[in-house]
This record gives C-alpha cells, structure tokens and sequence, in this order.
C-alpha cells in the first residue's frame, strides 16, 4: 500500500516535470494556438476529476442523510472556492498566457509571480490527489486503488503542458534551458507536498472526508472558470480551446471509469 501511495503522488510531478523538459525539444516558445488547445485540455481533464473522482464520491458517502445527501458537497465545494479566492487575492501572480499581474501589489520578479501563479492552481491539485489516496488508505470513502490511480493519471496529464506553459516563457525570456526547466518543474513540486500532508492528517480528516472531497473540487473548478477558461478563448479560433476541452473531459471520464 505505501508503494502505491507514493506513486500515486509522483505521478502528477512527474507530469509537470516531463512537460517542463520540452524547453529542451522545442526552439521558439508555443504557439498560441498551441497554449490554447493545452489550456482547453487540461480544463476538461480538471472538470471531469472534479466531478466524477471528487464531487460524485462525496455525495456517495452521504447517502445516509437522506434528501440533505448533497449538503457535505455543497458546503465543501464553497469552502473550496473560497478558500482559493482568498490566495488569488494575497497572493501576488502573473497570467504569463494574458500577460496579467494579479493579487497585492508586489516586487517580486516577473519569474516569482509566474511561478506563484501555477504553484497557487497546484495546491488544490495536490489536495485532491491526497484526500483520495487517504480515503483510499482509510478504507473509508469507497475509493478503490484504480479510482485514485484514475485521478493522479489525470492530473498528471494535464500538468504536462503547465510545465511546458512555464518553461518555455521563461527561456523566450532569457532564462537558461537548465534553469528554465528546474523552475518549471518545481512549479508542481507543491502538489505531492500537498498530497502527502493531507495524507499524514487522515486520521484527522476520515469523518469530514466528504467536505474535503468537494473542498477540492471547488478549488480545482475556481482554478478553471477564474483561469483557464478565460485563456482558452483568448483571441480568434477559441474552438481549438472548446474542442481540447472535449477531448480532455471524455478522456478523464474514460479513466475513471476503467480505471475505478
């Protein structure tokens, strides 16, 4: 079981990590297009988790409140939206995709705030991929190994072109390859932090296991609607964002059922 868990949390960095490496296959920064069907994709993909690994099982696991069944969801999908409103308002970041300064005031480098802005996205990603693996080690949220596998596979796949989306502005702008790279992964080094923390404090969290599903989904879903949605249909062919989004919807709902 610990092997499990542990791969479990890898696998997200490791989609970070393997995106950021493209600094070193590609020679010009993405296309625009290109950033546009990747947001669209990880979108879907972040949707789809939200609902089918997170929103979906909490709901299950209150059945037993009869027509107030969805209030553990309700409340925990607010609390998660939120709570990421609140760090999208302390926390100074920067959209490098529109070019946009968001939070306090600050005198950070352009560098810092980009990589704050993926790293603000990444914590509720790393939440959703612990609160599973504890319920899965708990045993307690009818959660099975391939449903938890399902979600990191996932998020794992939609980090890939974050990473990328990080290091590639970061050479076009000066960066070494090297650092460019080191910096974009470490972009997603907060998830398995994340995860792993929320993991340690299962015994405190097993009976509010409903709240904290849906307390990811929220965040995850602010992250999208606030964020990437906004992006994907930034300038003329926003259909290449619709489209990805379809594809990566279909495929995460496809994993989580095969898989769980």
């Amino acid at each position: 079981m610990l092997q499990t868990v542990i791969t479990g949390l890898l696998i997200p960095f490791i989609g970070t990590t393997a995106g950021a490496a493209c600094v070193f296959l590609l020679k010009n920064d993405l296309k625009q297009n290109v950033q546009r069907a990747l947001t669209g994709f990880a979108a879907g993909v972040m949707v789809a988790a939200s609902i089918w690994s997170l929103i979906v099982p909490a709901i299950e696991q209150s059945e037993g409140m009869g027509r107030i069944a969805f209030a553990p969801a309700f409340i925990g999908f607010w609390a998660g939206i939120l709570f990421l409103l609140l760090l999208d308002h302390i926390i100074p970041h920067l959209h490098v995709r529109i070019n946009q300064t968001e939070g306090p005031k600050s005198k950070l480098t352009r560098t810092a705030m980009l990589v704050l802005a993926v790293t603000l996205h990444n914590i509720p990603e790393g939440m959703a991929v612990g609160v599973v693996y504890a319920g899965l080690v708990n045993g307690s949220a009818n959660i099975t190994s391939g449903g938890a596998l399902a979600l990191a596979l996932g998020i794992a796949i939609q980090n890939f072109p974050e990473g990328a989306i990080v290091s590639m502005p970061l050479y076009s702008e000066g960066k070494s390859k090297p650092r460019a790279f080191v910096l974009g992964a470490m972009s997603g080094a907060v998830e398995p932090i994340a995860a792993a923390l929320t993991i340690l404090l299962s015994a405190l969290i097993v009976p509010a296991m409903p709240y904290l599903l849906s307390f990811a989904a929220g965040a995850m879903l602010y992250v999208v609607v606030e964020e990437f949605i906004p992006e994907m249909s930034q300038g003329k062919h926003s259909n290449v964002g619709v489209i990805s989004f379809a594809a990566g919807f279909s495929l995460m709902m496809a994993l989580d059922v095969a898989l769980g």
